[in-house]
């Protein structure tokens, strides 16, 4: 009986050292799942979205499932799983079901976590009509998705400079996400413009060329007992490989899932 009982333990063992064998390290990973699939021409989301990911798997801190439409989100059980919402998709449609909406809101506000990166923020929001420098309104947009962002990009108004390296400053030092960081400088478009009222924090800053003010660029916001953390990088594979970047990224997404960064 005793050898069946130490044989029955290495067994064990060994099965849970196999590929694909679930581990205790496993499934104390944050779980994300990454909603990609769609943006402009400009945007090569079929390369920043794997290189997104792959900067959240090799951290050690995250499994990362990644969909490319939202029919992710049609089933509130399917989203159970999860620790964070990362969205990474500028929908063009700007289309999104009813019950695709409740789903996302109600799993932010239950206390879980929702990233958004770059013009994925666009998603959703109002078409605007230009004429010379006048902007009006044609089409409101879903308007709790720019509340549940902090900002939003709106098509028209919104904007950026030439794409330029620029200093990142780094605003809020004592923030989990940013703590000890030192400003940095970035390779990617400035974002400018963001719309929104809704209360954030903002954790860092660039000047931008393009409308000669300090705009937000790395932020969070509250939905409900949910956590937001919303950054504006990656423009190209060129923007995301930059450690401070990634390190912004994996600090994000941890605190959007815990309210800590170990």
């Amino acid at each position: 009986m005793r050898f069946s009982l130490i044989a029955s333990i290495a067994s064990a063992l060994l099965l849970a050292t196999l590929p694909g064998s679930a581990t205790a390290a496993d499934s104390a990973k944050i779980k994300i799942l990454l909603i990609t699939g769609d943006d402009v021409g400009a945007h090569k989301w079929q390369e920043t979205a794997p290189a997104t990911r792959d900067i959240l798997v090799n951290s050690g801190k995250f499994d990362v499932k990644v969909v490319e439409d939202l029919s992710c989100l049609e089933n509130a059980d399917d989203l159970k799983p999860y620790d964070v919402i990362f969205f990474h998709r500028y929908d063009r449609s700007g289309i999104i079901s009813d019950k695709a909406k409740e789903n996302l809101l109600n799993f932010v506000k239950s206390g879980k976590g929702f990233a958004v990166a770059h013009l994925a923020s666009a998603s959703f929001g109002p078409t605007m009509k230009k004429e010379g420098d006048k902007v009006e309104l044609v089409k409101p947009g879903w308007d709790e998705f720019c509340k549940l962002c902090g900002r939003i990009w709106i098509m028209k108004v919104s904007g950026h400079g030439k794409r330029t390296p620029f200093m990142v400053h780094i605003t809020n030092k004592t923030h989990p996400i940013t703590k000890g960081m030192e400003d940095f400088e970035a390779d990617d478009e400035l974002y400018a413009k963001l719309q929104g009222d809704a209360p954030i924090s903002v954790l860092a800053t660039a000047d931008s060329d393009w409308t000669k003010k300090i705009e937000p660029i790395i932020f969070t916001a509250s939905y409900g007992k949910g956590r937001v953390f919303h950054e504006t990088f990656g423009h190209d594979t060129k923007a995301l490989q930059n450690a401070n970047i990634a390190k912004v990224i994996c600090r994000g997404c941890e605190w959007a899932a815990t309210g800590a960064v170990k």
